[in-house]
């Protein structure tokens, strides 16, 4: 398993329990993970690599620092995913968007694809994959350790993380 960064930074930790309340409304759940998604997506980006350019002030011209490299792509993972995405989009403006639909089998635990639309050549970007939640995706981990806001205590027998947050996917969108 590879390292997972937990994003210990107050604000992220303070929205992280206003989130766990199970009395916070569906807005309110919505606003708090969009503003952890954002929060993330600044601690996720950190390492981007850096070039320079030559721009114009209205004063004078300057070697200003610009993001290098390769285009990123965010993949929400449907539903909850949409949550964070939204808060990394506005950091990030131009990405593509590619989202994965996967359910949990409820008697095996396995996930189960039922959607797959990510941007052609993949291969070619830096990928962000957006679920604010990890329980039992192994394949998952690599793609998520810069995103982690948190690391609960365990599963139950049903497969959802405790202490969690529920349903995310519904608590996002209000529905049960």
């Amino acid at each position: 398993m590879g390292e997972v960064h937990v994003i210990a930074h107050p604000l992220v930790q303070h929205k992280l329990t206003l989130m766990r309340r199970k009395d916070t409304p569906t807005s309110g759940f919505r606003q708090l993970l969009e503003e952890i998604g954002m929060l993330m997506g600044y601690e996720v980006t950190r390492d981007m690599p850096l070039s320079t350019e030559t721009i114009e002030t209205p004063l004078e011209a300057m070697e200003a620092p610009v993001l290098e490299g390769k285009k990123v792509v965010l993949v929400s993972i449907l539903r909850a995913g949409d949550g964070i995405l939204t808060g990394i989009l506005k950091l990030l403006p131009s990405a593509r968007i590619g989202h994965i639909g996967l359910y949990r089998d409820p008697k095996t635990l396995v996930a189960v694809e039922y959607y797959f639309k990510i941007p052609e050549e993949i291969e070619d970007r830096d990928v962000i994959v957006c679920d604010p939640m990890l329980a039992t995706g192994n394949s998952a981990i690599a793609a998520v350790e810069r995103i982690a806001a948190a690391v609960d205590r365990q599963l139950n027998e049903k497969g959802y993380i405790l202490p969690g947050l529920g349903d995310a996917g519904d608590r996002l969108f209000g529905t049960k």
